[in-house]
């Protein structure tokens, strides 16, 4: 058990004592004024001898209560409302005509991401498609990581080319049905409706989820007019245009024939491909449905108990006022105007240090109420990122240390990310240790992105510091000879880094991941459908 104010505790025995003589002497004095009216009322008033008792009992428990106990855990039940939302994007050659701006495919990414930011909350899945389906995410609240797989979206991704919108619907309907929670059920699909598969089939899926309850959505992409198809490099330059088996150019466009057939066997929306904000027009369906409520469940330490104290103190007085009702009803008007103006739960001394703008003793508050197991977890991480600022490592290594034992998680997230900081501050101060420091650097941060994969600031400090790092140290049997047999020191590690040179850092880096993506995709064999097309 804790307390919110310690120190009340040991006024509690002189509160009651104070509460019991001042009653007493209270007494004595009614009685002395009832025996000279009359013996009557004289014997009467002596026999309420347990009058100032329970006075003082109820001036303890509220004495207690004032003083904030806190103890035990709760099992906190929360509650939201979620639909669950696949969302399937056509990735067959045909969708890099370039008839849409950017593209088809480049157009579809962006109004999927557009969509996930307005249905943040909401279960999503990632559906990819061409000659097969693939299952790129299943059906999560992380938005962060179905917003990582649309970023690699590219017809390489698919080992069969061509477009069969059968299998995705199929696969779509299975994730939405094996979902054991959340409300509405929809499927959006992104597609020029350019199908090499039998229309038989995938007007049969398409009933199908109708039946199963599945809202569908149709999302059309690209121009009616035929178009080529540009096959361009990783830089983005034109090489050529996409041809058949003969050699001649692919011309393809959008069928509004087969998107609306799909749309009207499933009954469901069709968003037309001229439509700027196609994002707005599937949030306007999606508004329309049922969300169910999720559940699920926190545990809370050190829960406030006063209340506890409170209805005991209530209930004693209630009995006192039904057995007397006089003289309870006016004293306890008079303990509530003495009362009135304290507060059971008041602010941490941290809390009102801070507001004082009195940082270092704030931070000296809050790491005595840590210790003191006064809102624990919260208390050492304020003192700890307050210890931080001000350049006190050492306390802030050992306040956020205790931090990251905190059964919530977003506490351990942020002490986490603030070790990191701690870590990668000292190494640009201590050229010594700095190597070691941006180790541990790196190693908080990756901790705290496995508590939090969407926190953009945890991977830009990874990053940063990952860049920071030297490379191991070659063998000196591969290390290069320098010409002339002389050859310059090694430059000074720098100082420090601007801001502009941290975004080139990254951005060489992205650069770099995606050639390495490029040429692994290259180096695969995309399949033809079994329509012995492959756009």
């Amino acid at each position: 058990m804790s307390f919110d104010l310690p120190w009340f505790r040991y006024a509690v025995p002189g509160v009651a004592l104070g509460v019991l003589l001042f009653a007493l002497l209270a007494r004595r004095r009614r009685v002395k004024a009832a025996t000279a009216w009359s013996d009557g009322l004289g014997r009467e008033a002596r026999r309420r001898w347990l009058d100032p008792w329970v006075l003082a009992l109820v001036a303890a428990l509220v004495a207690v209560g004032i003083a904030g106990p806190r103890y035990g855990l709760a099992n906190v039940e929360t509650e939201t409302r979620a639909l669950n939302l696949v969302v399937a994007i056509d990735i067959s050659r045909s969708m890099l005509a370039e008839d849409a701006v950017p593209s088809r495919l480049a157009r579809a990414i962006r109004e999927s991401r557009r969509l996930l930011q307005d249905v943040r909350g909401d279960r999503v899945a990632l559906l990819a498609f061409a000659g097969r389906s693939y299952i790129l995410t299943p059906l999560t609240l992380d938005d962060g990581a179905v917003m990582l797989q649309l970023d690699a979206l590219e017809p390489d991704v698919a080992s069969e080319g061509g477009t069969d919108m059968a299998p995705v619907l199929k696969q779509g309907g299975e994730l939405l049905n094996a979902a054991s929670e959340g409300g509405g059920r929809v499927l959006v699909l992104f597609t020029d409706g350019e199908a090499h598969d039998s229309i038989g089939d995938m007007v049969a899926a398409a009933r199908e989820l109708k039946a199963q309850g599945v809202t569908v959505v149709v999302v059309g992409e690209g121009g009616t007019s035929p178009t080529r198809i540009p096959l361009r490099d990783e830089t983005g330059v034109l090489t050529e245009f996409k041809k058949d088996a003969s050699g001649q150019d692919v011309y393809t466009q959008r069928r509004d024939d087969l998107l609306r057939l799909l749309a009207d066997a499933a009954e469901g929306v069709l968003v037309p491909a001229d439509l700027p904000d196609q994002a707005g027009a599937i949030w306007k369906t999606l508004a329309t449905l049922d969300r169910d409520p999720a559940r699920g469940r926190r545990t809370e330490d050190l829960i406030p108990r006063a209340w506890i104290l409170a209805l005991g103190a209530f209930g004693i007085w209630l009995i006192q006022t039904i057995r007397r009702p006089g003289a309870a009803l006016v004293g306890l008007t008079g303990l509530a105007l003495l009362i009135h103006p304290a507060e059971a739960q008041r602010p941490a001394a941290g809390g009102r240090h801070l507001a004082g703008r009195d940082t270092a003793s704030a931070v000296d508050a809050f790491v005595q109420s840590a210790r003191a197991r006064i809102g624990t977890d919260t208390s050492w991480y304020n003192g700890g990122s307050l210890a931080l600022g001000q350049g006190r490592f050492d306390l802030a290594e050992e306040a956020l240390g205790a931090a990251v034992n905190s059964l919530d998680p977003n506490v351990r997230f942020q002490a986490l990310y603030n070790l990191g900081l701690s870590a990668l501050t000292q190494a640009r101060a201590d050229t010594a240790k700095r190597q070691t420091l941006e180790s541990l650097a790196a190693e908080r941060f990756r901790q705290a992105l496995l508590l939090v994969p969407t926190s953009f600031a945890a991977k830009w400090n990874l990053e940063l510091v990952s860049q920071l790092r030297p490379p191991p140290p070659a063998s000196s049997a591969n290390k290069p000879q320098p010409k002339g047999g002389q050859g310059r020191p090694d430059p000074a590690p720098p100082k420090g880094m601007a801001p502009t040179e941290a975004e080139q850092i990254l951005r060489s880096v992205e650069r770099a991941e995606q050639g390495v993506r490029a040429d692994q995709l290259r180096r695969r064999r995309v399949a033809k459908s079994a329509a012995g097309k492959d756009w």
